[in-house]
């Protein structure tokens, strides 16, 4: 049964189209406005999204941009649900990326009409897609890419960092890709005033420093060990000798990037537009994803990736444990309701 994601701010507009959907055999996931849309979206890949252009938090002109960005999104199609037909937001929209525009109002045979066709373009040019490359060849280069991967992290120079030992600086030129083997890496940028961000948090089996390298330029971030942690050092002579010399390798590490961007933008749009509660969630959410189930993390450090003050971020959890969505002992977090933490109102 095909998904269709329905992002729209009107409340019996959107449940309209899902009824029909529905009714027409379509799984439908809903969204009431585009910053919840991208969030559901990237969780449960939709085979087509259907967006407003109109709405509150972020326009469908801001959603479609995020997820064209995205390797996990870009290939979704994506259509247009529009009250206005200025030429000026067609030709916008379709620069953006868009697959098509509907006009409201609309009847249900053109609603299922563009639905249908969009899908079956999208059938056809995944099928041409594997068959111009041949998906064992492209298993083949992605089994290369890891085997690479693997040999360029294997007998190398391995340091121990205890906890808050700090990996590498802002600012600094790099000499190193790093891969992590054991522990976990917070990855963080500082204000003016002193104060954290945390961008990511890093586990075995993720490169660090890539970027810096990538560009030959600063390290954009800092990073240190948010436990006792394992570390290899790969010289950047060898791995630039690697991407360079080797296409698949390449294209990991771009995929890397884009996922990279991505997820700071995700971030950007967080900080922007959340509550301190659902910044709180979305971060307790990102430690449950990574395979916390009990969540270690000092508070400022969690504070750092929520984006917002110590306190605020222990008066938040405070909450979150008498509301039965968490429970604390000895300071560690358990998640007990992570279906309600994700679907935390803003």
């Amino acid at each position: 049964m095909k998904k269709i994601l329905i992002i729209e701010d009107n409340a019996d507009v959107r449940e309209n189209l899902a009824e029909i959907l529905e009714l027409s055999n379509y799984q439908t996931i809903t969204a009431e406005n585009g910053k919840i849309g991208v969030d559901k979206a990237l969780r449960e890949l939709p085979d087509l999204i259907l967006c407003d252009v109109m709405m509150p938090e972020l326009d469908g002109f801001g959603v479609l941009h995020i997820l064209g960005r995205n390797h996990k999104t870009a290939d979704i199609p994506f259509v247009f649900l529009t009250a206005k037909s200025e030429k000026e937001d067609f030709r916008r929209g379709m620069s953006l990326g868009a697959d098509d525009y509907i006009v409201k109002p609309f009847d249900d045979e053109q609603l299922m009409q563009t639905i249908e066709a969009r899908l079956r373009k999208s059938e056809r040019l995944r099928a041409a897609s594997v068959a111009a490359s041949g998906s064992l060849d492209s298993f083949i280069n992605e089994a290369r890419a890891n085997e690479m991967l693997q040999t360029l992290s294997t007998d190398r120079e391995s340091r121990h960092f205890r906890k808050k030992d700090v990996v590498f600086k802002e600012g600094e030129m790099p000499r190193w890709l790093y891969f992590v083997e054991s522990g976990q890496v917070k990855i963080f940028k500082t204000s003016e005033d002193g104060r954290e961000l945390i961008v990511k948090i890093a586990k075995a089996g993720d490169f660090l420093g890539y970027l810096a390298l990538l560009k030959n330029d600063y390290y954009p971030e800092s990073a240190s060990s948010l436990d006792d942690a394992v570390i290899r050092l790969i010289p950047k002579d060898d791995f630039q000798t690697l991407v360079t010399g080797n296409r698949d390798v390449a294209s990991s590490f771009l995929k890397m990037l884009a996922s990279h961007v991505a997820e700071r933008e995700q971030q950007l749009l967080d900080l922007a537009y959340n509550s301190v509660r659902r910044r709180a969630a979305t971060a307790l959410i990102y430690l449950y994803n990574q395979g916390n189930r009990e969540i270690h993390l000092l508070r400022e450090d969690l504070a750092a990736l929520a984006g917002t003050a110590k306190e605020t971020l222990i008066r938040t959890l405070t909450d979150f444990k008498n509301e039965n969505l968490i429970e604390i002992k000895e300071g560690v977090i358990f998640i007990t309701q992570i279906e309600k933490l994700r679907n935390m109102p803003n």
